[in-house]
C-alpha cells in the first residue's frame, strides 16, 4: 500500500496540547494502575443482541447475566443525517439503562462507518471528530472505528491514506480526551502496523477480533503478541462456525496470547451464530468463556 511517511511527532507549536493529551492519558492509566484488572469483564455488543443502540440491550445483558455492552453509535438513514448517540438525549437514555440494570457500557463502537466509509464520505469525518465529546460524557475510553463493507481498506491505496489523514487530525483531540480509537478491519498485523505508524499517536490502536482475522487466514495468536498491549486496544471474540466451543476458534490459545501480552479487561462476545436464539446462543457462548476468562 501506498502509506505517506509520517510527520514529525509533534512541532514546538503543538507542544502544550501534546502535554494536555499525555497528561489525560497519563490519568486514566494512573486510575487502571491503582484499581489493576484482575481478571476479565466480558461484554456483548448490543448489535449482537439485535438491539443496536437501544436501551433494551442492557436489560437483556443483565438477564443474560454480562458484565457489560458495548454500544453503537447507530446506523443513520443517510449521510446527511447524523447517528443517534451523537444527540445528549439519546446519550442519557443509554446511561441511565445501564445504570438502571447495573450493567457497565464496556465501549462505544461506530459502525455505521461500514455503510458511510470512513475513508472517502465527507460527513463521517465530522461524526468520528463529534465522538471526542460523546465519549468523554460517557466516560468511556475506548471508540470501535468499523472498516468493513463499503468501508473496507483491503487493496485501496485511495483510502488508507485517507484515513491516515483523517485519523492524525482526530488523534490530538483523542490524547486532550484520554480516548483511545481502535481500527477494526480485514487489514492484517503488518498493514494495521503500518497505518498506526504513520499516525503516530497513543491514542490511535488496533481493535483486535479474533474471528475476523482467523477468517483471513492470520495466526491469531501470533498476531496478538507481535501487535501487544501497546497498540491493541481491545477485543472482540467470534466464530464464524458455531457457538463458542464447538466450532475452529480456540479460545484457550487466544487467552494464552493475551497472557502473553499482559491483556487483562473487557474481551467481548460479537455472536454470528445463534441457533438457540440469540439470548440462550449468547449465554452458552458466555457460560463457555467464563472459565477461560475469568474475572479473578
Amino acid at each position: 500500500m501506498n502509506i505517506p511517511s509520517s510527520p514529525p511527532r509533534r512541532t514546538f507549536i503543538k507542544s502544550s496540547l501534546a502535554a494536555v493529551g499525555a497528561a489525560a492519558l497519563a490519568r486514566t492509566a494512573s486510575s487502571l494502575a491503582a484499581k489493576p484488572e484482575a481478571g476479565f469483564r466480558i461484554f456483548a455488543c448490543d448489535w449482537t443482541l439485535r438491539q443496536t443502540s437501544k436501551p433494551e440491550a442492557f436489560e437483556l445483558a443483565a438477564r443474560i447475566g454480562l458484565d457489560g455492552v458495548q454500544t453503537d453509535f447507530g446506523r443513520p438513514e443517510d449521510s446527511s443525517s447524523r447517528p443517534p448517540l451523537l444527540d445528549p438525549a439519546h446519550q442519557d437514555r443509554i446511561l441511565a439503562a445501564a445504570e438502571q440494570h447495573k450493567v457497565a457500557i464496556a465501549s462505544l463502537a461506530m459502525g455505521g462507518l461500514n455503510h458511510f466509509p470512513y475513508k472517502s464520505d465527507p460527513a463521517t469525518e465530522q461524526w468520528v471528530l463529534d465522538s471526542v465529546a460523546v465519549a468523554q460524557r460517557m466516560r468511556q475510553h475506548v471508540v470501535l472505528l468499523a472498516f468493513f463493507a463499503n468501508g473496507d481498506l483491503v487493496d485501496d491505496p485511495a483510502g488508507v491514506p485517507e484515513v491516515i489523514r483523517r485519523l492524525r487530525k482526530l488523534a490530538p483531540r483523542a490524547e486532550a480526551a484520554g480516548i483511545v480509537y481502535g481500527i477494526e478491519s480485514w487489514l492484517k498485523a503488518p498493514e494495521l502496523e503500518r497505518i498506526l505508524d504513520a499516525v503516530d499517536s497513543p491514542s490511535v490502536k488496533v481493535y483486535y477480533d479474533v474471528g475476523n482475522m482467523q477468517k483471513v487466514g492470520e495466526d491469531v495468536g501470533a498476531a496478538i503478541r507481535r501487535l501487544g498491549r501497546e497498540r491493541i486496544c481491545e477485543v472482540h471474540f467470534k466464530d464464524y462456525d458455531d457457538l463458542y466451543g464447538k466450532g475452529s476458534m480456540d479460545f484457550p490459545n487466544v487467552r494464552r496470547a493475551l497472557d502473553a501480552i499482559g491483556y487483562r479487561g473487557w474481551v467481548g462476545i460479537e455472536g454470528v451464530k445463534v441457533p438457540l436464539g440469540v439470548e440462550e446462543s449468547i449465554r452458552y457462548d458466555l457460560d463457555y468463556l467464563r472459565p477461560i476468562f475469568p474475572k479473578r
